[in-house]
């Protein structure tokens, strides 16, 4: 079974990190209402960007990292991965702080 983090852009504007092991099963559950409290009252959402993992560790792991991006990287990273035909997973950013 392979596992995802994934990248929501909510009806808002603002982004939503998660993860899954059925990328199209949870944006159904979100889109239904179901999903986290935060896209709930940011309905309807479009899964902008993910990442496929081996482990449930592994995209978890990176769940965390994403939420941690600045709207900026998140942005460049979604921009990079609609860009190229390499998976998403290869994609690096080096983006550094200010």
């Amino acid at each position: 079974m392979k596992h995802y983090a994934y990248i929501l852009e909510c009806a808002d504007g603002t982004y939503y990190c998660g993860y899954t092991n059925d990328p199209e099963n949870r944006i159904k559950t979100h889109n239904a209402g179901k999903g986290a409290k935060y896209t709930r009252a940011r309905l309807p959402v479009k899964m902008v960007y993910k990442e496929e993992y081996d482990t449930k560790e592994e995209a978890m792991s990176r769940e965390w990292h994403l939420k941690r991006l600045t709207r900026a990287q998140k942005e460049a990273l979604i921009a990079g991965a609609k860009e190229t035909s390499l998976p998403a997973k290869s994609i690096e950013l080096n983006i550094q702080k200010p």
